[in-house]
């Protein structure tokens, strides 16, 4: 049975506008989520338009098949957009894609279930897997981690400071009693941060910084983008929405690199455009969410969407 949490889709016009430049053309929606954007893409194509998505949660393949069941133009796969590559080559496509569009972070649906484990606001099961089918779930990983390595994740994916104090406290409470729902979790890190800023909780960055390293959300946006440029045709687009700092990180230093080109030339030589092998070319300053969006849905105030398109 699918469950019935609503996901309002941040930047939905202003990501399908960026993507969809040619309305024949095959695209990839990488995060499909509740199939906003895809539904928005399919309604810009034509017949000979197609969409791929990609997901990892089981949900949202049931969702995908239950909404785009009868649409020939549409397919979902079940897996990362880590993967994309050998989704593509499958089809014989690499080199043909007219857009990929990746919106990143977590979903509504994902963050207000709370048998899903993502929230401190909910009480729940602590597993914060997207593919609840695969990995270590974050109980799993709460239990095992030593208190270094927790410190290190909460302090690099969550850039919160007060990380070692948050891993020696659930190092010292897992030795009373066994860590296994959002609630107790919460709990730990919240009494264990001396610094409580208003309007935040205090657990938000560990929570982040959990999930982040549980999904390898990181390593897997890496992946795709490496994949991304031989996957798009010339012209073809790459649009991400990113929801936090480190994400948006990878995204700008990514575009960047292949904007600019190879500047790791040998000095006193004359650098032609080839040598350069500038790949991409930014299609604009990021995007950010209007004031109307934001006050309608507040997850959106953070998200920043680049755009880019591919030159050679």
């Amino acid at each position: 049975m699918i469950q019935d949490f609503s996901h309002t889709t941040v930047l939905l016009h202003e990501a399908v506008e960026a993507l969809v430049q040619d309305p024949d053309a095959f695209y990839i929606d990488g995060t499909f989520g509740r199939g906003g954007h895809s539904g928005l893409i399919l309604e810009q194509l034509q017949s000979q338009g197609r969409v791929l998505a990609i997901d990892k949660d089981p949900e949202a393949i049931a969702y995908a098949a239950q909404r785009f069941g009868d649409e020939p133009r549409f397919e979902i796969e079940r897996g990362s957009f880590a993967d994309m590559d050998q989704y593509v080559r499958a089809r014989q496509l690499a080199g043909k894609v007219g857009g990929i569009l990746l919106d990143l972070g977590v979903s509504s649906p994902q963050l207000d279930d709370a048998t899903r484990g993502f929230s401190f606001l909910n009480e729940g099961p602590l597993d914060m897997r997207m593919n609840p089918d695969v990995g270590q779930s974050a109980a799993q990983w709460i239990a095992t981690a030593d208190e270094k390595e927790m410190a290190d994740v909460i302090f690099t994916y969550g850039e919160e400071r007060f990380a070692r104090r948050m891993a020696r406290a659930v190092v010292a409470a897992r030795q009373e009693v066994q860590i296994t729902t959002t609630a107790q979790l919460a709990k730990i890190i919240a009494e264990a941060n001396p610094a409580w800023e208003k309007g935040k909780h205090p657990a938000t960055r560990a929570f982040q910084a959990i999930r982040i390293h549980i999904n390898r959300e990181l390593e897997d946006l890496e992946r795709c983008l490496d994949q991304a440029l031989d996957l798009l045709s010339i012209g073809g687009r790459l649009v991400v929405i990113s929801f936090h700092s480190l994400e948006d990180r990878i995204v700008k230093r990514f575009i960047r690199k292949h904007v600019k080109g190879d500047e790791h030339l040998p000095r006193g030589i004359p650098v032609t455009q080839e040598m350069l092998q500038q790949r991409l070319k930014s299609a604009g300053k990021a995007i950010k969410a209007s004031p109307a969006e934001v006050q309608q849905n507040p997850r959106a105030r953070s998200a920043v969407m680049r755009v880019a398109v591919r030159i050679k």
